[in-house]
C-alpha cells in the first residue's frame, strides 16, 4: 500500500436538505460554511442536483458559492461536483474563471458525470451518452482555461491557467482513481459506496484503498496528491441526542431507497448505520469510530456532511464546532491559523 504523508485539510460538505423553503435552505448552508470557516476549516464543498429537492437541493453551485465568498475571506469553496454533462462547457469555463477571480483564488472545481439518470430528459440527452459527453465538455473546459484556441477561434477571457491545477475527479472504481491520476487531478472518494454482490458487508475502507493505489500508481512523477475522503459524521454532546436525531434521519433515507427499488440489509439503527457507513455519537464515540477507517490515514483532505442524518441546523452548527475543537485534531488536523472558538448553544 502507497503511503501519502501531506499536511491534512479539513472540509465541511453540505447537502442543503433541510426540510424548509428552498430559500432558507440556501441561508442555512452559507451560515454553516461562514461558521465552519470561523473554526479554523479549510474547505467547503456544496453538490450540483437537478429537480429533485429531496437529493441535494442545488442546481447552481456558482451562483451560491459566488455568495458565500462575498460573505468569507479565507475558506476554500468547493463544487464537488458539477454534473459537467449537463452543462454547456464554455458557460462552466467562462463562470469559473470569473468566480476565481472575484473570490481571490478560492475555486477549487469537482466535476463529475451526474447523478439521477431522469435528469437528462429535460436537458434533451440520454444518460447512457453521459461518458462521451463528459469527455468532450470536460477537454472544451481544459482548452479555455488553458487559453487555447476554441472552435471558430475565439480564445476564454479571461484565461484561468491557474484552474487546471484544481480540478477534481469524483469516482467509485478503481479505473476512475487510475483515470484521475492520470490526468494529474485531485481524487475524490465518496461517504458511502455500493457494496460488490459477492461481498456485501465490505468495509468502505476495502473498497476505497484499491481506488487510492490505482490513483497514486498513475499519478505523474512530482504531481503531489489530492485526495479527498469524504464521510457522513454527526457528533452531538451527547450520544443519545445524535443516536436519536440518526434514527429519524436515517430511516427517512432508507424509505426513499426502499421506495426506490434498492435493498436495505437489515432494519436496526446500527444495520442502518452500518448501511449508510455513517459515524454518529459523541465526541469520543466518533474519534472511537473514524480512527477505525484506515483510508482516512491516506487522504490529504477530510471531509464531512452531516448527510443522511440531516440534523437540524442548530445541531449541525454545534457539530461542526465539536469536529474542529476536538474531532479533527484527533485524527491529526490543525487549523493553519489560530481562530477564537464561539461555543454554540444545543438546540434539540
Amino acid at each position: 500500500m502507497i503511503e501519502t504523508t501531506p499536511r491534512k485539510r479539513l472540509g465541511f460538505f453540505t447537502r442543503l436538505l433541510d426540510d424548509v423553503p428552498a430559500g432558507t435552505r440556501y441561508y442555512y448552508a452559507k451560515e454553516q460554511i461562514v461558521t465552519a470557516e470561523r473554526f479554523g476549516f479549510d474547505t467547503a464543498w456544496v453538490a450540483q442536483h437537478h429537480f429533485h429537492a429531496d437529493e441535494g437541493g442545488l442546481p447552481a453551485p456558482l451562483v451560491f458559492l459566488a455568495h458565500v465568498a462575498a460573505e468569507t475571506t479565507r475558506i476554500r469553496l468547493g463544487t464537488g461536483v458539477i454534473t459537467l454533462p449537463l452543462e454547456n462547457p464554455i458557460r462552466v469555463a467562462e463562470d469559473s474563471a470569473v468566480f476565481d477571480l472575484l473570490s481571490g483564488g478560492r475555486l477549487e472545481v469537482g466535476f463529475g458525470t451526474g447523478g439521477t439518470p431522469s435528469s437528462f430528459s429535460a436537458f434533451g440527452l440520454q444518460s447512457a451518452d453521459r461518458g462521451a459527453i463528459y469527455g468532450r465538455h470536460l477537454q472544451t473546459v481544459l482548452d479555455a482555461w488553458a487559453g487555447r484556441g476554441l472552435p471558430g477561434g475565439d480564445r476564454l477571457y479571461p484565461a484561468a491557467p491557474q484552474l487546471l491545477d484544481r480540478i477534481w475527479q469524483a469516482t467509485f472504481s478503481v479505473a476512475g482513481g487510475e483515470r484521475a491520476g492520470r490526468a494529474g487531478d485531485g481524487l475524490m472518494l465518496s461517504r458511502t459506496q455500493p457494496r460488490p454482490e459477492g461481498n456485501p458487508h465490505a468495509s468502505l475502507a476495502e473498497l476505497q484503498d484499491p481506488i487510492i493505489d490505482a490513483y497514486l500508481h498513475a499519478l505523474p512523477s512530482g504531481r503531489a496528491p489530492r485526495i479527498l475522503g469524504s464521510r457522513s459524521l454527526f457528533v452531538a454532546d451527547s450520544r443519545a441526542e445524535a443516536l436519536r436525531l440518526a434514527e429519524v434521519g436515517l430511516r427517512r433515507g432508507a424509505e426513499r431507497l426502499i421506495a426506490s427499488g434498492h435493498a436495505v440489509p437489515g432494519n436496526s439503527l446500527a444495520d442502518l448505520i452500518a448501511a449508510f457507513d455513517v459515524h454518529v455519537g459523541s465526541v469520543d464515540d466518533v474519534i472511537a469510530s473514524l480512527s477505525a477507517d484506515e483510508t482516512l490515514e491516506r487522504v490529504t483532505d477530510l471531509v464531512f456532511q452531516v448527510h443522511s442524518v440531516d440534523p437540524p441546523h442548530p445541531l449541525i452548527l454545534r457539530s461542526i464546532e465539536l469536529i474542529a475543537t476536538q474531532v479533527a485534531p484527533a485524527l491529526g488536523w490543525s487549523p493553519q491559523e489560530k481562530f477564537h472558538a464561539r461555543r454554540f448553544g444545543a438546540v434539540g
